[in-house]
């Protein structure tokens, strides 16, 4: 029977467990909040707890914990495995993360990776056995892993059910600064500014359609985890917002100068936009 180590049992964590459970894994869950290992246990995502320190005996250790966390915790991890343990984080960010153990002894029990998917949910709760399901999973310096544990990994993802993708974990985290980062910033500033604006929240509640509540729907995920993957990221996020800014500036003036020709033509140049995205959904 496969035994496999969750560090962190919320979304992420959580739904990991739940697919490996299907194909009969035994999980064993760690958290630093005993609460959501209370949860998990529970839920039926975990089948028992551990402790700190005790992660021999494990085929996989898989991490899923704010990538701050992640950074300062895996070089000791490294150190408390077994040889035959393939360790595998599932964060936002990899370059921080893969320079924090690029010359440790161990680094080839290591693999970098980042499950796309998820929701604006958090906790043991908020687990989805097929969370990811038909999903991309970037893996980053795949040379650097040994092969057995880079082909182990592989396993993994399939039994998620994911494919796999190969990068370099620089350009994965300037990729995923336009892609995913940008839009959760997007979605927390607009949150933030009608909130400010509009003090009654009836007004929200009642005014508010389906286009603000998507728009703004990833204004209810985690500050705990985004603020960490926001300062990890911070050199391609800061390029990813001056394009941004520089973009919602041009569209303000267009509006100022009531050039409707001008707003137009820009929104029916960003509709191309359908195509990419229907490209995902196929």
């Amino acid at each position: 029977m496969m035994k496999a180590g969750i560090l962190g049992v919320g979304l992420i964590g959580g739904s990991a467990a739940l697919a490996l459970k299907k194909h009969g894994a035994k999980i064993v869950g760690f958290d630093q909040n005993e609460n959501h290992l209370k949860k998990a246990l529970a839920l039926g995502l975990i089948d028992e707890i551990g402790h700190n320190n005790t992660y021999q005996g494990l085929d996989y250790l898989i991490i899923a914990i704010p990538v701050n966390a992640t950074k300062l915790v895996l070089p000791e991890i490294l150190e408390e495995i077994d040889s035959q343990t393939t360790v595998i984080d599932m964060g936002s960010t990899k370059s921080g993360i893969c320079n924090a153990v690029r010359n440790h002894p161990k680094r080839g029990n290591f693999v970098a990776a980042h499950p796309i998917a998820g929701t604006e949910n958090s906790g043991p709760e908020a687990a989805i056995e097929d969370l990811f399901k038909n999903k991309v999973n970037i893996i980053c310096e795949k040379d650097k892993s040994a092969t057995a544990h880079h082909k182990k990994a592989l396993d993994f993802f399939e039994l998620l059910q994911m494919k796999c993708l190969e990068m370099d974990a620089d350009e994965h985290d300037r990729h995923i600064a336009f892609v995913s980062h940008l839009s959760h910033i997007s979605s927390f500033v607009l949150g933030q500014t009608v909130l400010e604006i509009e003090k009654d929240e009836k007004n929200i509640f009642n005014m508010a359609g389906s286009g603000f509540a998507s728009t703004v729907r990833l204004a209810k995920s985690s500050p705990e985890m985004w603020g960490p993957i926001f300062q990890q990221n911070k050199s391609a996020l800061l390029e990813a917002l001056q394009a941004y800014t520089a973009n919602l500036e041009a569209f303000k003036e267009k509006i100022e100068n009531d050039d409707i020709e001008g707003l137009i033509k820009t929104m029916e140049e960003v509709n191309r936009i359908r195509k990419v995205l229907d490209g995902i959904k196929a």
